[in-house]
């Protein structure tokens, strides 16, 4: 039986997520707390949400799919997931076991935008995170981020008027310890300045932004530099030296995981999928895909 991919509001992730205690404010921000030995499994439907994934995992292990690649993920191994992102979360086989801690965290649009952490700090490291969303960290940096969950759920279990605002910043300042953790040993460039570096890296977000929505009907250059308010050719240099990737080859790379997410979570024919992807003609829509996985559409869903 073929799988369904599932589109999943925020109200609804809690059903995707691990068993364990939930520690949660509203429907903006949620952190499930796994403390058990246990053969269970998780929920192993790919979805798609809208909200920004943060898993810890101390101790224990299972696999995933994010954007249909698969990865293990292991002790003190940090995910990071971006809204938009297709995850599924597989089952522990028989027999494993898991010992000791996973925290997973989910935060809405709703609460990434009310707080005051600058998220363009971490689209520089979305480069990354879109091949390989994991993060390994040491014990000492994995037992620094329990502690904050510590903290945070002993400030929601009071009763005190200011918790909402006190959550929020806690927050704010568990992302920053996150973005240095991230960027730690990576190579910094003194040029440009960095208030055009940040500009630059603002520009560059806007533009994944933009591909992550559009790219199933617009490919040209000229759309994304529209909206950007820049010319293509400067978008195109931008995107290359920021990323060492075109601007093209971005926007073919979430058409392909598109296509390839209609081809293995879909009963859509490939005429179907032609027309949603906006590709003139399924003759292109082969080529285009063969190119890319050095496989027809048939044989990728086939296989």
């Amino acid at each position: 039986m073929r799988d369904t991919l599932q589109n999943v509001g925020f109200e609804q992730i809690r059903k995707f997520l691990p068993p364990g205690e939930d520690i949660n404010m509203g429907n903006d921000f949620l952190v499930v707390d796994v403390q058990q030995h246990d053969s269970g499994s998780f929920i192993d439907s790919p979805f798609r949400t809208d909200a920004f994934l943060a898993i810890f995992c101390e101790k224990g292990g299972f696999d995933v799919e994010v954007n249909l690649r698969k990865f293990h993920i292991q002790d003190n191994t940090l995910l990071v997931c971006i809204p938009g992102y297709i995850i599924k979360v597989g089952k522990m086989g028989a027999g494993t076991t898991l010992y000791g801690r996973i925290v997973a965290m989910a935060l809405s649009r709703q609460f990434i935008s009310d707080i005051k952490f600058d998220f363009s700090k971490l689209f520089e490291s979305r480069l990354m995170f879109f091949y390989d969303p994991r993060i390994m960290l040491t014990n000492r940096e994995m037992s620094f981020c329990s502690k904050y969950f510590h903290l945070v759920k002993s400030i929601l279990d009071t009763e005190i008027t200011t918790k909402t605002t006190a959550v929020k910043s806690l927050v704010e300042s568990l992302l920053s310890v996150i973005e240095g953790m991230v960027n730690d040993g990576r190579d910094v460039e003194m040029e440009p300045s960095r208030s055009a570096q940040t500009r630059l890296n603002i520009l560059f977000e806007r533009f994944m932004s933009l591909v992550s929505e559009y790219h199933s009907t617009e490919r040209g250059m000229t759309f994304y530099a529209t909206r950007l308010g820049i010319t293509p050719k400067y978008l195109s240099r931008l995107i290359k030296d920021i990323s060492g990737r075109s601007a093209p080859e971005w926007i073919d790379a979430f058409v392909i995981q598109e296509a390839k997410s209609m081809l293995r979570y879909t009963d859509d024919s490939i005429k179907e999928i032609v027309y949603k992807l906006n590709f003139t003609n399924a003759s292109v829509f082969y080529k285009f895909f063969k190119s890319q996985t050095g496989m027809t559409p048939s044989e990728y869903r086939n296989r």
